[in-house]
């Protein structure tokens, strides 16, 4: 068999790849797309996880217990999770641009409709997070809007700023329950409503589907993808990844307040400074796994985020449980760039279904660690459990990124890095 590309020296490697290599990454794309796609994949993020930040205030009103505290955060989760897949399906068949411009009326007119209508149950919190759920799934469009307009060598760089709208996890964290002492927990849903809007038209002005985009195909060959056991792999990584961001940055707006008696306002930073901690680092995670090989950088992720939640489980204080929030969020938001730097070497034709597929993964992970917190503090009084539960599969996921190791170096034919 040939040396694959990485294990070449650069003299050795096909001619031409190093002219390609030289290209600029502001060059190599189309910038004004990238931007539409980060802006676009920001808000709606910021949406998706708002019960987070405003379940404590919710909670009050309503009179929730942990465990339904717990559902009502993990709904928009698992509900994004899903429709990931419709949205995957959607970018193949009608386009980029199109599929995100659908999914950002609905999640618009259902916050409208919940501000004008009024949320009073629990019933309807759930309902409320089905739609959020179209914002968590912008992730199977924003992604793919922006790949497909650059080459593999900087796929790593590309998923990883369009990724970085995650970041909008932060707005929501510092904004929301400052709103929600000011005006109350239910005008929130309107107010966000109008950077909604605003970035609507940026999108619809801005992002242009890529030239080479794959023809549509047939429906059941969308699903091709789940024959190989890559795709499974891959799943399951991003899983522990995006599913341990997604999950801590729903779920800390909870534990700070049940756990230190934190107001929401206070609860609300303090989530906002983990999660603009793995928001900011997602770039650089597809930057290093460009740079060392995505497989090296996630069996670094997975020990460091083992280790990180354990020490969350035991910490006795709230600084030290936020130094190890922090540390968690920044393996778990390396290993996120560091996923998407693999998918698009693997699965290039079919990056729209496969970002859908390995997105709901991440959701399904994410909806597994808010509402397992929420079990576990209702039937044992301690979140612990829930967080060491966790670590232990992130130690899973390193022992089967180590064994697909070597055969994805033996068979996987790509000009960039794994």
């Amino acid at each position: 068999m040939a040396t694959a590309y990485w294990d070449r020296p650069e003299g050795e490697r096909p001619e031409g790849q190093a002219t390609a290599e030289q290209t600029s990454f502001w060059k190599a794309g189309h910038t004004p797309t990238l931007i539409a796609a980060f802006l676009y994949f920001d808000l709606a993020f910021m949406v998706w996880v708002l019960l987070g930040p405003l379940a404590p205030s919710i909670s009050q009103t309503l009179g929730l217990t942990p465990a339904q505290k717990g559902l009502m955060v993990a709904v928009p989760t698992l509900a994004g999770a899903l429709l990931r897949v419709v949205n995957g399906l959607l970018v193949d068949r009608i386009g980029c641009k199109q599929a995100g411009a659908i999914s950002q009326v609905i999640v618009i007119a259902g916050l409208f409709t919940a501000w004008v209508m009024g949320v009073n149950s629990f019933g309807g919190t759930l309902a409320l997070g089905v739609i959020l759920g179209f914002a968590g799934a912008s992730f199977a469009i924003a992604l793919p809007l922006a790949s497909r307009w650059y080459p593999p060598e900087h796929q790593g760089k590309a998923m990883g700023l369009a990724g970085m709208g995650n970041s909008g996890t932060v707005l929501a964290s510092l904004f929301a329950p400052m709103l929600a002492k000011a005006f109350g927990w239910n005008s929130v849903l309107g107010l966000a409503c109008i950077p909604l809007s605003i970035v609507f038209v940026i999108y619809m002005i801005m992002a242009k589907n890529a030239p080479n985009a794959p023809a549509p195909k047939k429906l059941a060959d969308y699903f091709r993808p789940l024959k190989s056991a890559d795709a499974w792999w891959l799943m399951g990584f991003y899983a522990v990844t995006f599913g341990g961001f997604v999950g801590l940055a729903a779920s800390l707006p909870i534990y700070f307040t049940d756990q230190f008696g934190l107001t929401p306002v206070v609860a609300g930073y303090c989530t906002a400074g983990c999660v603009f901690a793995g928001s900011l680092i997602r770039p650089m995670g597809g930057a290093l796994a460009d740079k060392i090989g995505g497989v090296k950088a996630l069996m670094m992720v997975y020990i460091a985020a083992a280790l990180a939640l354990t020490g969350v489980s035991f910490a006795p204080t709230l600084v030290s449980a936020l130094g190890f929030f922090v540390a968690a969020m920044l393996a778990l938001g390396v290993g996120n760039g560091s996923v998407f730097q693999l998918v698009p070497q693997r699965f290039q034709e079919e990056i729209g279904v496969m970002t859908g597929l390995v997105g709901m993964a991440g959701g399904i992970g994410g909806f597994y660690l808010a509402s397992s917190l929420g079990i576990a503090k209702q039937f044992t009084g301690s979140f612990a459990p829930g967080f060491l539960i966790f670590a232990g599969l992130a130690l899973v996921a390193f022992l089967g990124i180590s064994a697909v190791r070597a055969k994805w170096r033996a068979t996987w034919s790509t000009a960039a890095r794994i």
